[in-house]
């Protein structure tokens, strides 16, 4: 009886540390299901993703090696129509099952707090409170074996402007607007972000980044490109008919070519910019037969330095 013991013992803790072993290395993979760490803060939420991802897979192989284990070795016998063993409540084993998952939820939660403030993103409680914002900070965070030099203090200021639907970006530096965002890499970004109309969603995938703007307030947003490249911005939030063509290029560069471009964009003359919300709008109004549901009309095409590639 003392032998079985033991061996119960031994195969729980073997099986444990193979569930383990596995589950390190599913949660090391989620690093390659997402796109290139283009910010210096997106490692926060990699990491994140890739300790839910660690801990998910721990959970499912658990209970489904458990379960494995029970109906190779457990199973009953052929022909046995027998009940099994009556079995009462176990008070303690209830209060461990309820208080692990309690556990790891509080853990969870208190995980994805700490990089929600890290990154400074602002929730419904920041944005009541505009008067004493809260501060941002780098996270100072890059993939491994590549070293960032980037700056604590912000060295670029740019406006943005979300309205249906187009993204317009002002540089005050040099008086530009474009409708293409364009950042130096290594450098400390603060950006004031405004809607004209109604909730839209910043949201760059490659940089982890997303924040709601909301109207009548101006939300200061900071982060730190690290990794040279073209990206994509999108409207998280639906913002009505058109609001999927509410798209804009991020070009991320060295602060160089980034300063290079602002220059020769400031010798350009202002031209409104394709916006394609409105021409899809032109074309439904000019059908002869309408279909749908009658929509807001889009806002005038804005005018800009640079229209983008």
């Amino acid at each position: 009886m003392e032998m079985r013991k033991i061996l119960n013992i031994f195969t729980v803790f073997v099986g444990a540390t193979i569930v383990t072993v596995i589950s390190l290395w599913i949660g090391h993979q989620a690093y390659t299901w997402l796109p290139p760490q283009a910010a210096a803060e997106s490692v926060l939420i990699d990491d994140l993703i890739s300790f839910l991802v660690t801990l998910g897979a721990f959970i499912f192989l658990g209970v489904t090696s458990t379960l494995m284990y029970s109906l190779i070795f457990h199973r009953a016998e052929k022909g046995d129509l027998t009940d099994g063993p009556h079995i009462e409540g176990n008070v303690t084993l209830e209060v461990v099952w309820t208080a692990i998952p309690i556990m790891l939820v509080l853990w969870i939660a208190g995980y994805s707090y700490q990089v929600y403030e890290q990154m400074g993103i602002q929730g419904p409680m920041e944005l009541v409170h505009l008067h004493n914002p809260v501060g941002m900070e780098s996270a100072y965070a890059a993939p491994k074996d590549e070293p960032v030099n980037a700056l604590a203090e912000p060295v670029e200021n740019i406006d943005v402007l979300a309205k249906q639907w187009a993204w317009v970006f002002h540089y005050p530096e040099k008086n530009v607007t474009s409708t293409e965002l364009h950042l130096p890499s290594d450098r400390r970004i603060r950006l004031a972000l405004k809607s004209e109309d109604v909730l839209h969603g910043f949201y760059i995938p490659a940089f982890r980044l997303k924040q709601d703007i909301v109207p009548n307030h101006t939300i200061d947003f900071e982060f730190t490109p690290i990794r040279a490249g073209q990206y994509r911005l999108t409207d998280s939030q639906y913002s009505g008919t058109y609001f999927a063509t509410m798209q804009a290029n991020v070009v991320v560069e060295s602060p160089e070519d980034y300063h290079q471009w602002l220059s020769h964009a400031a010798t350009q003359q202002p031209t409104a910019a394709h916006n394609q919300a409105a021409s899809e709008y032109a074309q439904a109004a000019s059908q002869s037969v309408k279909t749908g549901w009658t929509t807001v009309a889009p806002a005038a095409s804005p005018l800009v330095n640079y229209p983008g590639s």
